[in-house]
């Protein structure tokens, strides 16, 4: 539960800074050159991207933490508007409107899935569905509880 709201926390203080972020090159951004950067490098970045546009800092922190407020009172909406937002992203990835992503559309719109591709594509039949993706973040979701405990 902790790390649910966590990760929502996370998400929303880079959501409205993600424009400006892409633009500069900083990792967790639409755009990423290299997924290998360190969470310590990511972290650095963001505060640099913090001391530099203050008034979009406090905006994104502030909206972080209304969201873990909100997560806190009503998980299991904020855990329905989070698969809600992802199968919105993935339609508007999905360029051909085929209801599946090729490799290059994700690389287009998706580059985390392009990254994580193989793995997510189930079937190796080149395309992943929302059935793949959904059942890949929910291995991730259990193999991260088995290290928790």
């Amino acid at each position: 539960m902790n790390r649910l709201l966590i990760a929502v926390a996370v998400a929303a203080l880079a959501t409205p800074a993600v424009p400006a972020l892409a633009a500069e090159g900083i990792p967790g951004a639409t755009v990423r050159s290299d997924s290998s950067v360190a969470p310590a490098d990511r972290k650095a970045r963001f505060e640099q991207w913090c001391n530099e546009n203050p008034e979009k800092c406090r905006e994104a922190k502030a909206k972080a933490q209304q969201l873990c407020e909100e997560c806190k009172a009503d998980p299991e909406k904020c855990r329905a508007e989070a698969q809600a937002r992802a199968r919105e992203r993935f339609k508007k990835a999905d360029a051909n409107g085929d209801g599946r992503l090729s490799r290059e559309e994700a690389q287009k719109s998706m580059p985390q899935l392009a990254r994580d591709f193989d793995r997510i594509d189930a079937n190796k039949d080149g395309l992943v569905t929302l059935e793949e993706l959904e059942a890949a973040r929910k291995a991730r979701a259990g193999a991260s509880k088995g290290k928790g405990s």
